[in-house]
């Protein structure tokens, strides 16, 4: 963790460029981060090299006028290329040790668990926060599985970084968070795909900061 460079997670922004076209895209990402998102993920499943690197490079010329850290998911390859800030890996992607070993001791790792064990495991090969859910039902994987609000807190137990809720989470819901010592929680479509994401986004720190007040109450 030595060197690494600080970075918040309080809303943490993952985007979906799919239903748009690049103007409209990169148009609602900045949107986005005037709302105050604080950490940013590009997320692009269907994309070649090329065109991943191009976009990144991209939102990535965005984010750093907002001093918000960008990270690319998945692929390391990608985030090396644009110098993004980190990069997330998923349960199926490249090792986590390889990972941390590939992009060095000051980028940040991020990744994802869905159990105590798993966390554990993630921390000691060197992740510097964890993404945990879905707290609900999602509409950008075909496949999800739930995670209980019990098992996010156990897992905020047993690891010393960052830990965020994930999967379909709006300002309306997130009291389910309560008293759970998350350090952030991420939203993909609640900001994406709202008519004003500068609007949704500043609604989803506001509900957290909430959140974080009825914590220590």
């Amino acid at each position: 963790m030595e060197g690494i460079m600080e970075f918040n997670t309080e809303l943490y922004f993952i985007t979906d460029s799919t239903p748009y076209d690049r103007k409209e895209f990169l148009f609602r990402v900045e949107e986005a981060l005037k709302g105050g998102v604080t950490l940013m993920q590009l997320r692009e499943k269907n994309r070649t090299t090329r065109e991943y690197i191009e976009l990144a490079e991209a939102v990535h010329e965005i984010s750093k006028k907002y001093n918000v850290p960008l990270i690319i998911d998945d692929r390391v390859d990608v985030m090396l290329a644009v110098d993004a800030e980190g990069v997330h890996v998923g349960a199926e992607d490249m090792p986590l040790a390889l990972a941390r070993k590939i992009i060095g001791p000051n980028k940040i790792l991020g990744a994802t668990a869905k159990t105590v064990e798993v966390a554990k495991a993630a921390y000691e090969a060197g992740a510097d926060y964890l993404g945990v859910g879905a707290i609900y039902p999602t509409t950008t994987k075909v496949k999800t599985i739930i995670t209980s609000t019990e098992t996010l807190d156990k897992i905020c137990q047993a690891v010393p970084i960052p830990v965020n809720a994930i999967g379909g989470l709006n300002p309306s819901n997130m009291d389910v968070l309560a008293g759970i010592p998350i350090a952030g929680v991420c939203a993909v479509s609640a900001i994406m795909k709202a008519d004003s994401p500068r609007l949704a986004a500043l609604e989803m720190k506001q509900k957290f900061e909430e959140l974080k007040t009825q914590k220590k109450g």
